[in-house]
């Protein structure tokens, strides 16, 4: 028996991203976008995809994890990500720092940096996102498509949200 008065689930959009990425910066707007117009009911979930070309990105990543187990997990990835160029010249010191300017517990925050707690989840998203044969960032996933936004991101938006209309209208 199903209760008629429960919100339908939403509809999730995998952003796979790399935080050194300056086309991820450049995403930013979209996602946005898409969190203006749909609310709750666009569940946009970010998913890792760090690049070897991008030497950071992985610690990225795990540095965007633990700021999202301490509650500022987008926030994170939004101040980090309007620095991928000092990112890119200083390194790891640039994690640390954007997670202070939020007011993340640092000692934690460095503690998980070394202990690697946060490996196991990057590696898996990296490995599923292999599997989905991503090869840059952005990427998006909705709906069992995937959407690349590494070569262009001219008109993704509109087809993220043809694609969130019609799951919604289900």
């Amino acid at each position: 028996m199903t209760d008629s008065t429960t919100a339908p689930s939403p509809v999730v959009l995998e952003a796979w991203f790399d935080l050194q990425c300056p086309d991820c910066f450049r995403a930013l707007d979209d996602v946005a976008a898409l969190r203006a117009a749909y609310g709750d009911r666009l569940d946009i979930q970010l998913r890792h995809f760090p690049l070897t070309k991008n030497k950071h990105a992985y610690a990225a990543a795990q540095a965007a994890e633990e700021a999202t187990d301490q509650g500022q997990g987008w926030a994170y990835v939004e101040a980090l990500l309007a620095r991928t160029a000092e990112l890119a010249d200083r390194g790891e010191p640039v994690l640390m720092e954007v997670a202070a300017g939020l007011g993340l517990d640092a000692e934690e925050f460095d503690t998980a940096l070394i202990d690697g707690r946060h490996l196991l989840t990057v590696d898996a998203d990296q490995a599923e996102g292999q599997a989905l044969k991503i090869s840059g960032t952005p990427t998006y996933v909705i709906g069992g498509e995937r959407l690349d936004g590494g070569q262009s991101q001219d008109g993704l938006r509109a087809r993220i949200e043809e694609i969130a209309d019609r799951l919604l209208a289900g």
